[in-house]
């Protein structure tokens, strides 16, 4: 039994069909591929709470210019900023409330100035916190 396999068949054969798995392995391969691409996630349409799409430009929705602002963070009670009020126009910080609040469809109640936990981190610049109605 030298030279055979288990099937009866000389070793190096492929059963009557030469090449068999080796012909159809890469379209199959190719349509496997898609198919589980085609099962991804496609671009995120997750909302974060209040209603806004989660990908909204944060920062260009505060209304401040770019080099002013520095973190826009979405809180319970409504948004903290944390800008640079020297890079910042006059008002800036009402701005900001209507434009990050209007984004839930919601008014500003309040804004809170916060003293900075580490004022070395990020020299001259203010933390906020906007409350929403």
């Amino acid at each position: 039994m030298e030279g055979q396999r288990w099937n009866g068949q000389p070793e190096g054969s492929q059963g009557g069909r030469p090449g068999c798995g080796q012909r159809h392995a890469a379209p199959l391969c190719t349509v496997a591929l898609l198919v589980l691409a085609a099962c991804g996630r496609e671009m995120t349409e997750d909302i974060l709470p209040g209603g806004i799409p989660a990908r909204t430009n944060l920062h260009e929705a505060s209304t401040l210019p770019p080099d002013s602002v520095r973190t826009v963070a979405r809180r319970d009670f409504g948004w903290r900023l944390i800008y640079h009020p020297a890079r910042a126009p006059a008002n800036a910080e009402q701005g900001a409330a209507f434009a990050l609040c209007g984004l839930e469809r919601r008014r500003p109640l309040r804004i809170d100035i916060l003293p900075r936990t580490d004022p070395t981190a990020d020299p001259g610049a203010r933390m906020i916190d906007i409350h929403c109605a």
